[in-house]
């Protein structure tokens, strides 16, 4: 299942609502988002810095994961990018792959 990194930042509107809700309320939200497309929430953390919340969750396709990101963006309570995570497993299969690149110039 993949699995991605999503990291956030509360718009003020957003921020006044994790007031409201606390944590344990937005990590209640993202649950049900996330296992309503079939998904799994590995972990949430809350920080301060250039992010807010920072989040790794699975979904059985990358197109919930847009959907989700769609979905978020366009509420205005949030600004977040998700990162493709990928296994070591993963990583030694694309190394093992043949790829035919000429760099530009070459």
């Amino acid at each position: 299942m993949p699995r991605f990194l999503i990291q956030a930042t509360y718009t003020s509107e957003g921020a006044k609502g994790l007031l409201d809700e606390g944590g344990s309320g937005r990590r209640a939200a993202v649950e049900q988002v996330v296992s309503g497309l079939g998904g799994s929430v590995e972990a949430v953390y809350f920080a301060f810095g250039e992010d807010d919340i920072v989040l790794i969750v699975d979904f059985p396709d990358p197109v919930s994961m847009a959907a989700v990101s769609l979905a978020v963006k366009a509420s205005g309570g949030l600004h977040t990018r998700a990162t493709p995570l990928l296994t070591v497993a993963e990583i030694d299969e694309a190394a093992r792959r043949q790829v035919s690149f000429r760099p530009p110039g070459a």
